[in-house]
């Protein structure tokens, strides 16, 4: 008997020495799942800590978008103010239950925004303030142009990305109170194959990519300018590639309304010294501008004066037709002395600052004037196209 006493007693220890040796690599195991998963966070945020700067395909992420020339004052165009690729969420983001969607819009007009707008924190000009602060030309760039908000580009056709890549400008925007401008811009045969040419290989795969960037709108206010050029650039096209191309950004605004219930979607409106308000206004109405969106927008990276566009504007959404509501947003970032000489359109000289972005205007049916293209992001000529120059963004600063 004191045998098998001395048995148990030996056996009892064994199994305490062995759960003390359980817990203590169960708490290692903790340690090290709570540091590894520390670790994947904050590279998350290194790798994609801003939005997504826009780029023409397939160039890298970071690349600069190259311009648009279009005809008759040709609008050079994609400003690239600053998106780059957000960071994957983390953890604590991920809803436990099913998220609710946002309410259904109607057909009707979204209100017109009476807000401040959105200055994304990153953008070629701020990089290039940051990166010299003993340059003499610095104060006068900060100042004038640095410190305006100014609209984000999604140029890249990523499926995958885009939705987190939105998601991430819209909360910044509503954490501080303000309205974005985003530029959907990859629309099939983009610039009919010029210098921006690009985007999704087709429009099944349009269609897709937008649902994905519908995704990241939320419940907030922001305006949405969908794809410069894409109507009034598309006599390219064949009369029956047209009509499809017309049908997806019908498709497109309709799902960008459903998606976001305060977002205002605005329809490639062109310019005042381009097509005439009716013909534009025809090409709008069978791409749905007037049944699927919020209005136009016109002068995006051109140079025609704010009363011409103003005029424009207003006859064409006359020509239009459609509910009271449409109104039009108006590119002012560079239209201070008006357009150049025709035919020059890279960087002209002697062109100036329009006027700062805002939502209040004083005029009816013209809901915003934006800094679409941003200030001193060359066309090609004074630098690399999509490039921010600092000889440019100066001259413009003081024109």
């Amino acid at each position: 008997m004191p045998g098998t006493r001395v048995r148990r007693r030996t056996a009892h220890r064994e199994r305490r020495r062995a759960a003390h040796r359980h817990a203590l690599l169960a708490v290692a195991s903790a340690v090290v799942a709570i540091g590894a998963t520390a670790g994947l966070i904050d590279a998350g945020h290194q790798e994609g800590r801003d939005t997504a700067r826009p780029e023409p395909s397939p160039s890298p992420v970071f690349q600069p978008l190259p311009a648009v020339p279009t005809p008759r004052q040709a609008a050079p165009a994609p400003s690239a103010a600053s998106a780059r690729p957000a960071p994957a969420p983390s953890p604590t983001d991920t809803p436990s239950a099913a998220p609710v969607p946002p309410p259904a819009r109607t057909t009707a007009p979204a209100p017109a925004p009476r807000s401040r707008l959105f200055r994304h924190p990153r953008s070629q000009v701020l990089d290039w303030v940051r990166a010299h602060p003993d340059d003499p030309r610095r104060p006068v760039i900060e100042s004038r142009i640095a410190t305006q908000p100014a609209a984000v580009w999604f140029a890249a056709h990523n499926p995958g990305e885009i939705a987190g890549q939105v998601r991430e400008v819209t909360r910044g925007a509503a954490a501080a109170g303000r309205i974005p401008v985003l530029v959907p811009y990859a629309i099939p045969d983009r610039d009919c194959g010029g210098a921006s040419k690009g985007g999704a290989p087709d429009l099944a795969a349009y269609d897709a990519w937008i649902r994905e960037f519908a995704q990241g709108l939320g419940a907030g206010a922001a305006i949405v300018i969908l794809e410069p050029d894409a109507i009034a650039l598309s006599d390219c096209l064949s009369a029956s590639g047209r009509a499809a191309r017309f049908a997806s950004l019908a498709r497109a605004g309709r799902v960008l309304r459903a998606a976001g219930p305060r977002a205002r979607v605005y329809f490639d409106g062109g310019h005042s010294g381009w097509h005439t308000p009716e013909k534009q206004a025809a090409a709008l109405r069978a791409a749905g501008a007037a049944t699927d969106g919020d209005g136009i927008f016109t002068n995006v990276s051109n140079f025609h004066r704010t009363a011409d566009e103003t005029a424009y504007a207003r006859a064409v959404l006359a020509a239009l037709g459609g509910p009271a509501g449409l109104g039009a947003v108006i590119d002012t970032s560079r239209n201070g002395n008006g357009a150049p000489a025709a035919g020059q359109w890279c960087d002209p000289a002697g062109r100036a600052l329009g006027r700062t972005p805002t939502t209040r205007t004083g005029e009816a049916r013209i809901d915003a004037y934006l800094w679409v293209k941003l200030p001193g992001e060359s066309d090609g000529c004074s630098g690399a196209a999509g490039s921010f120059t600092p000889e440019y963004a100066y001259a413009l600063a003081t024109g």
